[in-house]
């Protein structure tokens, strides 16, 4: 098989969360243990950061590997969704792996992942770890794909376990109380590894306290993190936290062993998407109008993006809006602005929301506007409406954004 067809057999024949949902969720780490096994255990050839949460353990991961890369290490980087190209998930010094190192893992591996029907993301967890071992990276940033304790990635020692917040996503599989989601992403916490605890929520931090100690692991809180003099080139207000979270992690690095100068530090944190080319993070697209794509889809990741958004300047605001089905509404819906013009569009997933139902949902909260049935017809409306003293935002779900980066 070539590229192509390679990832869409992956794609068409295997269960994906991305593209199918609650059907895709894996129960426990059978599948992934026994794939492990099988490709000789290749995370246990070098060293890694886990990264869990519910908002920014994208940027997180990404800021952590441009810092480690800034201060000469070789950085794997592992994260996920993608929004391109499905190579963006295995990165190394924040380089694409190449395409024929994914045709060649399928095709070695292809008969046993269709003997044990492993799900799409266990068996891309495991090209990582592969990809990784096989380039003998010093280390590799580890973003968990979901929850964490059952995570396919959750097989690995990390020097370093990192939970940035917790807020209410992923409900159907995580628990519908913040302290239940909590515990499912404290699951990467391991016997005698240090925590970083990005922000301070206090109906959940117990549970990370006593999780902590049961593991006798050093639990440290990077809200205490002082950073006004550190900037980052990825410019939403959010990620402050995100800063924060990763000078804290540097620190504890730094007591392990690591020789990482605060000038790695300030260069890492300004050089995020040239040294790792992450995309859709308060992303600006265009100048005239000005275009700005976030991938911000609960409600505590767009009550940051709208509000930051409401402090922009200018004339009328147009905002191209996508979801997928599973989206919780009741909860994100009241956070959007009532005065702007609305694009409706349904991503091009399985998952995505039909436009016309989309709409009439939005309709209740008098959020107004035409549904188009792709977001490239929304995104080309919004251009063609806007004047060039007008702002159009574009988000609400991943996939969206992923159409027009």
């Amino acid at each position: 098989m070539d590229y192509k067809n390679t990832i869409n057999w992956m794609f068409s024949q295997l269960p994906m969360y991305q593209r199918q949902g609650k059907t895709a969720f894996r129960k426990d780490l059978t599948n992934s243990i026994a794939l492990s096994k099988h490709l000789n255990y290749p995370e246990s050839t070098f060293k890694t950061i886990h990264v869990a949460g519910t908002n920014g353990k994208g940027s997180t991961s990404h800021m952590l590997a441009s810092v480690l890369q800034e201060a000469g290490y070789k950085v794997g980087l592992y994260t996920s969704p993608h929004l391109k190209d499905f190579r963006e998930r295995v990165k190394i010094n924040g380089k694409l792996i190449k395409k024929i190192e994914v045709i060649n893992f399928i095709k070695n591996n292809k008969a046993f992942f269709e003997a044990n029907n492993l799900s799409f993301f266990e068996m891309t967890v495991g090209l990582a770890f592969d990809c990784f071992a096989k380039h003998k990276v010093d280390i590799a940033v580890v973003e968990v794909g979901l929850g964490g304790r059952l995570d396919s990635t959750n097989i690995i020692t990390p020097v370093v376990s990192v939970i940035t917040n917790i807020g209410y996503d992923h409900t159907q599989f995580l628990g519908e109380t913040l302290s239940e989601i909590a515990f499912e992403k404290a699951g990467i916490i391991k016997n005698k590894i240090p925590v970083v605890i990005g922000e301070y929520q206090q109906e959940v931090f117990s549970v990370f306290e006593k999780i902590a100690k049961e593991k006798a692991s050093p639990l440290f809180l990077a809200a205490t993190q002082e950073n006004s003099t550190y900037l980052s080139d990825l410019k939403g207000a959010y990620q402050i936290h995100n800063i924060k979270t990763v000078l804290q992690t540097i620190e504890v690095l730094k007591a392990k062993g690591f020789v990482i100068s605060e000038k790695n530090s300030r260069n890492g944190l300004q050089k995020v998407v040239k040294n790792t080319g992450l995309l859709g993070r308060w992303q600006v697209l265009n100048e005239q109008p000005k275009v700005i794509c976030d991938t911000a889809h609960n409600a505590e990741g767009l009550h940051y993006v709208l509000k930051q958004l409401q402090e922009e300047k200018f004339d009328q605001l147009h905002i191209v809006l996508g979801v997928v089905n599973d989206k919780d509404l009741k909860s994100v819906l009241p956070l959007f602005p009532k005065n702007a013009t609305y694009y409706f569009c349904r991503p091009n997933i399985p998952r995505g929301l039909n436009e016309v139902e989309f709409k009439e949902q939005c309709a209740k909260f008098n959020l107004m506007g035409v549904a188009y049935s792709s977001v490239a017809l929304a995104y080309k409306a919004a251009l063609n409406n806007a004047q060039k003293n007008d702002l159009i935002y574009v988000g609400g779900s991943t996939f969206v954004v992923a159409e027009v980066v």
